[in-house]
């Protein structure tokens, strides 16, 4: 049982599987931050062409 625990300890196979993870979570945070800020802006620019245009 102690020898098990111990090869359980030392495996990391699934280390990178979830830096991946961690990484691919990060990267669509930064995405739907700026994705956010630049639909906000761009709304309010089509606001103004549209008030503008009448």
């Amino acid at each position: 049982m102690k020898n098990m625990f111990t090869r359980f300890a030392a495996d990391q196979s699934g280390a990178t599987a979830i830096e991946y993870g961690l990484i691919a979570g990060l990267i669509a945070v930064v995405i739907i931050g700026a994705l956010t800020t630049l639909g906000s802006k761009l709304s309010a620019k089509f606001t103004a062409v549209a008030n503008n245009l009448s």
